[in-house]
């Protein structure tokens, strides 16, 4: 299925979760935010949120500076 991430185009299995794209984009353990379809998806539901065909997600990467 595909879907877009961060204004670009992606292909995905079906079934695929938000853990999963994190995983997938090498992201895991860092601070990020993830907004599916303008929700804001909470990090203790990324295993449970099964993205669909179609979904526009926004990861952001939060970043400390002084």
């Amino acid at each position: 299925m595909e879907i877009i991430v961060n204004g670009q185009s992606q292909s995905v299995p079906e079934g695929f979760t938000a853990a999963q794209l994190v995983e997938q984009m090498g992201l895991g353990g860092r601070r990020i935010a993830m907004e599916v379809n303008l929700e804001i998806v909470p990090r203790s539901t990324y295993d449970a949120h099964a993205l669909s065909s179609g979904d526009k997600i926004e990861i952001v990467h939060a970043v400390g500076g002084g």
